[in-house]
């Protein structure tokens, strides 16, 4: 059981991992040459979908974080 969860927290790391690296910058050296400036946006499409895929794995990568030590 103990090398299923091992398994399946290193997926999920890996996924995290990727899905976080996706994401678009929002401020990087850009806004500092006169780029885009603070203006308020909302997710949509793509973009909201990534978001909440990364919050869903960082909660599963949470629970197995926390399942593998409870279990013998």
């Amino acid at each position: 059981m103990k090398n299923i969860l091992y398994i399946v927290q290193i997926i999920v790391s890996v996924l995290l991992i990727v899905v976080i690296l996706l994401q678009q910058r929002g401020s990087g050296l850009g806004s500092a040459f006169g780029g885009e400036s603070s203006v308020y946006r909302t997710k949509r499409g793509a973009e909201k979908i990534i978001f909440r895929l990364t919050i869903a794995l960082a909660a599963l990568f949470l629970l197995t974080a926390l399942a593998n030590i409870f279990v013998e």
